[in-house]
Order: C-alpha cells, then sequence, then structure tokens
C-alpha cells in the first residue's frame, strides 16, 4: 500500500527536450527510491492541468513511462495518481495495467478516478458526459477491472460497458492494489470503501476528519474493515537545503511557468525542518500517509532525494 508516494506531475524542464526529458524523469524516480518513497506515480492526462502550466505544456502518457521506469528502479510500486476512467475502455485498462506488473516484477498499483478534466476531453474526443454519467461509468469500469485483475473472467451487461467472458492473460505476477482517488464523501468515499485498497484525498487539512468519518460510516454499512484501507493525503513541497533557496526556485519557476504561482498558497515550501513540522501536522489529523509532488524543483537534482530523506522518518519513524 502507498504510505509516502512521490508524484512526477509536470515535464517542462529548464534547458530539457524530448531527447534528454525521460534521463531527467528517471532521476526522479530513482532518488525517490533511493530515500525512502515506497510509491512512484505519475498523472494519467494528456494536456498539462490548470496551475501546473499551460495546456500545451509536456505531457507523457503514463502507462508507457511508467513501464520505462520500472526498468530503472527495483523496489518502488509504480502507478498513475491517478487514471482516468473515461480515457480507456476498462478491459484495455486491464491488459495494461497487468502488462506493468509483468514488466515491474510485481510492482503495479491501479490508481483510478472517474475523470474531470473537460478541456482534455473535448480537444481530444474523449466523451465527458455529466458528473453522474462519469462515476456511473466508473463503478462499472471496477466491476470489470477488478476481476479481470484477480483471476476472474467477468461478464457485463451495463449501462455504459458490455463484456463477456473478459480473460485476462498473464495473470498479474502479484496482486495488484487499487487505489480511487477524491475526497467526495457520498460517491467516491463509498466506493472506496466498496472496492479499493488505498483512498487518495485532496481537501483542506482541516477537513481530514470529517473525510475519514465519512469513510469509516461507508466501511460499517458495508461491512469493510477500515483497517485494511489506507488513506494518503496528496500535496505539493518546494524543499530545498534553506528557506531562502526553496522560495528562490519556486520563484524561479514562476517566471518560466506563471501558472504555478496560483499553487504557492497550498504548496508547502520551507527547509527541512519547516517542510518536516507541516507534514506532521498533516499525519497528526489522521491520515496514514501521503503522497507529494515537487512541480517547482524537482528538475533539480538531489531535490527529491532530500525530499524523500526529509519525509521517510516521518511515516516509518522506525526506519
Amino acid at each position: 500500500m502507498t504510505r509516502l508516494g512521490y508524484q512526477i506531475p509536470n515535464f517542462t524542464y529548464p534547458g530539457v527536450g524530448s531527447g534528454e526529458l525521460f534521463e531527467a524523469i528517471a532521476r526522479q524516480a530513482v532518488e525517490a527510491e533511493e530515500s525512502g518513497f515506497d510509491t512512484v506515480l505519475v498523472m494519467d492526462h494528456f494536456y498539462q492541468l490548470p496551475l501546473l502550466g499551460a495546456p500545451d505544456n509536456a505531457m507523457l502518457e503514463c502507462y508507457t513511462l511508467l513501464s520505462a521506469l520500472s526498468q530503472r528502479t527495483s523496489r518502488v510500486r509504480l502507478g498513475a495518481l491517478v487514471t482516468g476512467n473515461t480515457y480507456r475502455h476498462p478491459t484495455l485498462l486491464a491488459k495494461v495495467v497487468t502488462a506493468l506488473d509483468v514488466v515491474s516484477q510485481g510492482r503495479a498499483q491501479l490508481g483510478i478516478g472517474a475523470g474531470w478534466f473537460e478541456l482534455e476531453h473535448e480537444r481530444l474526443g474523449f466523451e465527458f458526459g455529466t458528473f453522474t454519467d462519469r462515476f456511473e461509468r466508473l463503478e462499472e469500469a471496477l466491476q470489470i477491472i477488478l476481476p479481470m485483475l484477480r483471476g476472474e473472467r467477468p461478464s457485463l451487461d451495463g449501462s455504459w460497458y458490455a463484456v463477456r467472458d473478459a480473460i485476462n492473460s498473464p495473470a498479474p505476477v502479484g496482486r495488484i492494489p487499487v487505489m480511487i482517488g477524491g475526497a467526495g464523501e457520498k460517491k467516491t468515499l463509498r466506493m472506496v470503501a466498496q472496492y479499493a485498497d488505498d483512498s487518495n484525498i485532496i481537501c483542506a487539512v482541516e477537513d481530514i476528519p470529517r473525510k475519514l468519518a465519512a469513510l469509516d460510516e461507508h466501511c460499517e454499512r458495508l461491512g469493510r474493515d477500515r483497517s485494511q484501507i489506507t488513506v494518503t493525503y496528496q500535496t505539493s513541497a518546494c524543499l530545498a537545503p534553506t528557506h531562502e533557496e526553496a522560495e528562490r526556485e519556486f520563484a524561479e519557476t514562476v517566471e518560466r511557468i506563471p501558472e504555478l504561482g496560483a499553487r504557492r498558497a497550498s504548496a508547502i515550501v520551507g527547509d527541512p525542518g519547516e517542510v518536516a513540522a507541516a507534514y506532521q501536522r498533516i499525519l497528526a489529523a489522521g491520515v496514514d500517509g501521503v503522497t507529494v509532488n515537487a512541480p517547482a524543483n524537482c528538475h533539480i537534482p538531489g531535490r527529491v532525494r532530500l525530499l524523500g530523506e526529509t519525509l521517510a522518518p516521518l511515516i516509518n519513524p522506525a526506519e
């Protein structure tokens, strides 16, 4: 299960073109693995998101990238934070995640959500539909994907998908854990209680206890053992050896990527002591761990390593 995940959300780095891009990304994954992160995650998008850059900033297809990163790492789990269900038919997604598990020797993780980025759907031709449509599609998809990952041959004649005796061979190397992203108290957290191993939430820190209480209620109603579900909280950080360096690195990136400036209010920026204290407050709210990205300075060698070395002792204090 993910307790300390490193997410790579952007691929626009100074002086790095397409030919050098993979090496810049792989270095981050290696630093994450060596410094104590248990999972490396990438976004499943085709256009860059608002608050991270312009739509035409670089964005790599996530499962191709994760498969390549599996050959540069040996321990971390690998997954999307999170897959947009609307982008792939569920049988295809089951096959793709299984292939990642095989090539990584059992380290794949399925992160999935209903999908939300309307611009991307409209421009690229993916059906978007209503909020209700997307959640109905997600639930049907889970009823296909999960049995396929568990060695079954599901059939479903649903409102959105129809499959018959869906075979998934070869089987995954091990049991692929499932993370559902989102903090909706009625729909998303109910699906977490019913289908998932991991939950990844985005909300105000002060709202975490209410989200956890909603998940507890769903688990109790469905007869699910709440202790089987790991909950992580999504964050952004800009960590450097000194506070001044961290502020400068964030500001320099905003000069290149103005959209990132809107994230300054929510980002955790500072030296190791400041960043550790901020994450201690988040963990004290009741989550089991955190996922963290560093869009402002992940391209600087050593910054991801410093982030892992700072946060890993908070998650696993005995190690």
